[in-house]
């Protein structure tokens, strides 16, 4: 008889739980051998350093295998990337500004020490950030070697990086296919995509085997903090909670809707109408990829051209990524509050920068936020001590957080294709209705 499969978010829930338990029960002494709360948590954290040593090839390989299959043109390429920006911008504008007007960080400030065991010499150093100097940005986003990103985990430079890398592979096979030879070049840069794509698929394996440990490293990590701070731990995480779906709420069910009815001449009652299917599908299967199906026949069923919706649910997906780079920043921002950091205007541009990149072609990627998440928060300046120690904690709130992400990343295709059919048609291009 097949066991059943229970689902991630499940076990997330169980682990949790019985975390919790073990923690007030034992509390700060000993489990048995001479094991404690505190060598579970350090056992815990060891699934942090995995999700993060895969994080940055996965972004890598990401990256370069949506550019490398990408077949747009120029023309089409820069009204999606156009669309997208405006849209991760307001994105952006609503998230920092609730953070920075209500401030949730602030009710971790003298917890925090004690759930990460920093010492008062590390809270001191405040995070390096970055400034509105072009130059000094550039320094720090184009390395001095190829290895140098990968050794600091600059999300930036990989990405872009991976960029260039991808546009040199784009035109190789352009130029080879043009090329009136025996087809040893097309064989040659083939070989390379299809290189690129097996490399993928492999990340992709290996992260599936972390993501499955992950409900163990939440246990331990949990076990441990309610074995030193107790419930309280719990009560400062709904405002975490609170914050970023308001965030959400705002920009789904404000913005999305309003551009579709002012821009796209689609009513709010036509974009949820029709386009219901695929939010909700977006919310129980936690993937706006594989929601891909249910998101054409929405957008079919809203009149929007084939064209405009494979150009924005296949492929503009890999950048609609609204919903995990507004969480990323988000929390990346909170965390520095907890600290006590008051980050300037070029610090937070440099999070946005990092959000935006490390969501740029993981749409298909299981727990895609929760996975990159270490990698903003690096770029965010924050101490090693604190990322490894209250991630797990963030882990207890994500499967919720993560159905929104995805919910929200339906609607950003949703409203990128309804957008692109709107531009289509007034230009001519496509008949208007």
């Amino acid at each position: 008889m097949k066991v059943p499969h229970i689902p991630l978010y499940v076990r997330v829930i169980i682990a949790v739980a019985l975390g919790a338990l073990l923690g007030v029960v034992v509390g700060k002494g000993e489990i048995v051998f001479g094991v404690t709360t505190g060598d579970l948590g350090a056992i815990g954290l060891l699934v942090i350093r995995m999700l993060k040593m895969l994080a940055v090839p996965l972004v890598l390989f990401a990256v370069l295998d949506a550019i490398a299959r990408t077949n747009v043109s120029v023309k089409q390429g820069l009204r999606l990337l156009a669309i997208c920006l405006v849209n991760v911008s307001v994105a952006f504008t609503i998230g920092l500004a609730l953070m920075n007007t209500i401030r949730p960080g602030e009710s971790w400030r003298g917890h925090i020490q004690e759930f990460a065991g920093l010492t008062h010499e590390q809270m001191k150093k405040a995070p390096e950030g970055t400034t509105l100097s072009p130059i000094d940005n550039l320094q720090k986003w184009i390395p001095e070697s190829v290895a140098q990103p990968f050794e600091e985990n600059n999300v930036i430079a990989i990405v872009l990086l991976a960029i260039l890398a991808g546009a040199a592979i784009r035109r190789v096979r352009s130029d080879a296919e043009k090329a009136d030879d025996d087809g040893e070049s097309k064989r040659a840069i083939n070989a390379v995509i299809d290189g690129i794509a097996g490399g993928y698929k492999v990340l992709m394996r290996m992260l599936t085997w972390v993501v499955e440990i992950v409900p163990y490293g939440v246990f331990c990590v949990v076990a441990m903090t309610i074995g030193k701070a107790g419930f309280e731990t719990f009560g400062v995480l709904a405002g975490f909670l609170g914050v970023i779906l308001l965030g959400f709420v705002i920009h789904a069910l404000g913005y999305y809707p309003l551009m579709a009815w002012i821009v796209g001449r689609k009513s709010p009652r036509v974009f949820f109408g029709r386009g219901g299917n695929a939010i909700i599908t977006g919310l129980s299967m936690n993937s706006s990829l594989a929601t891909m199906p249910i998101t054409l026949k929405s957008l079919d069923a809203m009149g929007v051209s084939t064209e405009s919706a494979r150009l924005s649910a296949c492929i503009g997906t890999n950048f609609n990524n609204d919903g995990i780079t507004l969480y990323e920043a988000m929390a990346a921002v909170f965390l520095a509050q907890a600290l006590g950091y008051d980050l300037s205007f070029g610090a937070q541009i440099t999070i946005v920068l990092a959000a935006l990149m490390a969501g740029v072609g993981i749409a298909g990627v299981p727990e895609a936020g929760l996975i990159v998440l270490p990698l903003v928060l690096h770029a965010a300046g924050l101490p090693e001590q604190v990322v490894g120690a209250l991630i797990p904690l963030i882990f207890t709130v994500d499967w919720i957080l993560a159905r929104c992400r995805s919910a929200v990343n339906v609607m950003a295709d949703m409203l990128v294709a309804i957008l692109l059919d709107r531009w289509a048609r007034v230009r001519g291009e496509i008949p208007l209705p």
